[in-house]
C-alpha cells in the first residue's frame, strides 16, 4: 500500500472515531437531559403534594380555630359533620362553653407569674382566677370550675367537696360563719366568723379546699362511666399522690352519635387552666371517642383504662 493510501486510511479511521464519540456524547447528553427533567418533575410533584398537605392542614386549623373568639364556643368550631350536643340551659356544660378565654396565642403562666416551661401543649388559656401560692394545681382547677359554677348560679348547697381525710367541706356552712378546725388528721366545724357569701368568703373557702383536697379526694367523688356517654364535666382521673386529672370541656357528635370532645387541665406547679392540644393532630384539639384507645395519651399525661369518670357533685 502506498504512503498516500495509508494516510487516507488513517484519516478515515480518525474521522470514524470522532463521529462515534460525538454520537455517544449526544446519547449521554440526551440521557442526562431526560434524567434532569425527571428529577425536576419529581421535585415539582413533591412540592405540589407538600403544598396540598399544608393547605389541608391550614384549612382544618382555620375551620376549627377562630382566633377572635373569646369563649370555648366561639374560639373552637366543631369538626365537619359534627354539632355540639345540647347540654341544657344554665348547665355546667353551658357554663364551660361560655367561660371567657384569654386572647389567642397567650402563654400559660405559673402561680408566680413565670412562664410555664412547656408551651406546646395548649390551644387556649382560661381567663380564670388563681389562688395565691402553689395551690391551684390539676384537681384544684377542676374544683374551682365546679365551685365557680355553683357560686355564680347560687347553688350553694351543691358545693360539698371532700377533703383527703373524707371530711365534707360545705360552702353552705362556710358562708354562715363556720370554719374548719384542723388538728392533725382530725377536722371539725367551729363558729368563728360572721355570715357572708361575698366573693372574699368564697375565695377563702377555695384556698382552704385546695390546701386539703386533691386527686385522692376527687377519686371518692366520681363514678365510672361509659365513654359513649361522655359529657361536659366528665374527667379522666388518676387518683394518687401525685395523681392527675383532665376535664372534659365540651362535646359534639355526628349523625351516627359518634362523639368528640375538648379537654382542659391545670398542672403542677400551680398554673393557669388551659385547653389541651390533641397529640394525634395538633391543629385539631377535638378528641374522638370512637378512636380512643388505652393507654390514652394527652400532651402531658397518659391515662390507663378505668380512668374515665363523672364527678357526682
Amino acid at each position: 500500500m502506498t504512503v498516500k493510501k495509508k494516510i487516507i486510511c488513517m484519516l478515515m479511521a480518525v474521522l470514524f472515531c470522532l463521529f462515534t464519540a460525538c454520537r455517544s456524547d449526544e446519547k449521554n447528553q440526551a440521557a442526562d437531559d431526560r434524567q434532569s427533567e425527571q428529577v425536576l418533575e419529581n421535585t415539582e410533584q413533591i412540592r405540589e403534594d407538600s403544598e396540598m398537605q399544608n393547605e389541608a392542614v391550614n384549612t382544618v386549623s382555620q375551620n376549627i380555630l377562630h382566633a377572635d373568639g373569646n369563649t370555648l364556643e366561639t374560639r373552637f368550631a366543631v369538626p365537619a359533620g359534627y354539632t355540639r350536643v345540647n347540654c341544657g340551659q344554665d348547665s355546667f356544660g353551658e357554663f364551660l362553653r361560655r367561660y371567657p378565654l384569654l386572647p389567642d396565642g397567650e402563654k400559660v403562666h405559673l402561680y408566680n407569674g413565670k412562664e410555664k416551661g412547656n408551651q406546646n401543649s395548649h390551644m387556649a388559656v382560661f381567663d380564670m382566677e388563681m389562688a395565691d401560692g402553689d395551690l391551684q394545681q390539676c384537681a384544684d382547677s377542676v374544683l374551682r370550675l365546679y365551685a365557680e359554677y355553683f357560686y355564680q348560679t347560687k347553688q350553694y348547697s351543691r358545693m360539698n367537696f371532700h377533703l383527703t381525710n373524707g371530711f365534707e367541706l360545705s360552702f353552705d356552712k362556710w358562708r354562715k360563719g363556720k370554719r374548719v378546725r384542723v388538728n392533725g388528721n382530725s377536722t371539725d366545724w367551729a363558729d368563728v366568723a360572721a355570715a357572708s357569701d361575698s366573693r372574699e368568703t368564697f375565695e377563702d373557702y377555695l384556698t382552704f379546699l385546695f390546701s386539703y383536697a386533691g386527686t385522692l379526694s376527687m377519686g371518692g367523688e366520681c363514678e365510672p362511666k361509659n365513654l359513649e356517654d361522655i359529657q361536659s364535666g366528665d374527667v379522666f382521673l388518676y387518683s394518687g399522690s401525685p395523681g392527675h386529672v383532665v376535664l372534659v370541656l365540651d362535646v359534639c357528635e355526628d349523625n351516627s352519635g359518634n362523639r368528640a370532645f375538648l379537654l382542659g387541665q391545670g398542672y403542677m406547679p400551680a398554673q393557669q387552666f388551659h385547653v389541651l392540644k390533641n397529640p394525634a393532630d395538633e391543629d385539631n384539639p377535638w378528641y374522638y371517642a370512637d378512636e380512643l384507645e388505652y393507654p390514652f395519651l394527652t400532651p402531658e399525661y397518659t391515662f390507663d383504662e378505668g380512668s374515665f369518670m363523672r364527678p357526682v357533685y
